[in-house]
């Protein structure tokens, strides 16, 4: 027999500081105590191991047959030395005979202490693992460590994650011990403990960090129906709220920008353009075609394509720089979109019934001298997903 209050309070403090149960830990220290029994004895399925988890104190038994002439020592033992144990016993009984844990050597006692070590890793794992993996699809704020290569070593706390090269948004350039927010891609288990993925290029860190910073997100009122980013230029996001109390545009951007500047400052000067969801496709892609005005949409839902006729002096706008504006609305839509200038459209003769109802309309046509000198007539393009 053995209490130990040293085991006992090694137990509890590793418990305490590691999150490894102590239930495991003692189940651990009974199959150490196993097999140092096989060890010394050659077999161990007859030993049997009790431990107060209150007190730890612990007996291991041995529990051999009785008979009149022992041939193996190690499952049998002799009638007389039986009844030395206790009188009552008679050829056939079970007798449990207390094994002391000095007998059982040095070796012995040192590959049980390396079992017990092991246990303690692998839990340790287990547990880094599982607190991680709850973590996955989610953001964190890491620490820069350092520079592997290309990619960024980043301190989560207990572990380092990996922002590889691919992950990295260009042009952004990180100091040891800065903070940034890392959204998690993929948590692995490795014998060396779990291996986390990061990102800071997925679309889903803009989500994440709407949720964080506006309440309305964050409570499910309003909802983020699509998201479509270039990482480190510009992301568009479209927004729908369940109060028609609370507007959508109005509750992401905040008061006076507070709100969506905090991210743009997070995501290092990232411009972000925050539209209204609408179940109609023509009028989403309207929406998504912002900040470029609009003259019509026809869109095909089936084929999911759309052709769109803009104000000549508004082409540039709607394509936007090397044709951004218009792949992310197109990302953020679904459709494939064919945008014409009023021009080319009454060239073509495709839209003249839309065209039409636009001049009807009496539309202001207010030439915008921002981008006049951007304007490049007879342009058509195709802006897939």
């Amino acid at each position: 027999m053995s209490s130990n209050n040293e085991l006992l309070e090694a137990l509890n403090v590793i418990e305490k500081e590691k999150s490894i149960p102590k239930e495991t830990l003692l189940e651990a220290i009974e199959n150490s105590l196993l097999t140092a029994c096989k060890n010394h004895f050659g077999k161990s399925d007859n030993i049997k191991v009790n431990i107060n988890p209150e007190t730890c104190e612990y007996h291991v038994f041995q529990e051999k047959t009785v008979v009149e002439v022992v041939s193996d020592p190690c499952t049998e033992i002799s009638l007389a030395n039986a009844k030395m144990e206790d009188s009552k016993y008679e050829v056939g009984d079970i007798v449990n005979i207390e094994v002391k844990s000095k007998e059982f050597g040095r070796i012995a006692t040192q590959n049980a202490k390396n079992v017990i070590l092991q246990k303690i890793r692998e839990e340790e794992r287990k547990v880094l693992y599982s607190e991680y993996y709850s973590m996955e699809k989610d953001v964190v704020t890491g620490v820069v460590q350092r520079y592997v290569g290309k990619n960024i070593s980043i301190n989560l706390g207990k572990v380092d994650a990996m922002l590889t090269e691919n992950e990295q948004v260009k042009n952004e350039v990180f100091q040891p011990t800065e903070r940034i927010k890392v959204y998690i891609l993929e948590v692995k288990s490795t014998p060396k403990g779990p291996k986390v993925l990061v990102s800071r290029t997925h679309p889903e860190l803009v989500k994440r960090l709407f949720e964080s910073e506006v309440t309305e997100v964050k409570d499910g009122i309003v909802e983020i129906k699509s998201i479509a980013r270039e990482a480190g230029s510009r992301t568009k996001i479209a927004v729908w709220s369940n109060d028609e109390d609370v507007d959508p545009v109005g509750a992401c951007v905040g008061m006076n920008g507070a709100r969506v500047n905090a991210i743009v400052n997070e995501l290092r000067g990232e411009k972000i353009d925050i539209i209204n969801w609408n179940e109609n496709p023509a009028m989403l892609i309207e929406n998504a075609l912002s900040p470029a005005k609009v003259i019509s949409v026809i869109a095909d839902d089936e084929e999911k394509t759309a052709k769109v006729v803009v104000p000549d002096y508004q082409l540039s706008l709607a394509i936007g720089k090397e044709g951004q504006n218009a792949r992310l609305a197109a990302r953020l839509t679904g459709f494939k979109i064919d945008i014409k200038s009023e021009t080319q459209a009454r060239e073509s003769g495709e839209f003249m019934d839309y065209v039409n109802d636009y001049e009807d309309a009496d539309y202001d046509e207010e030439y915008d001298e921002e981008f006049a000198d951007d304007v490049k007539e007879g342009n058509e393009t195709d802006y897939d997903e």
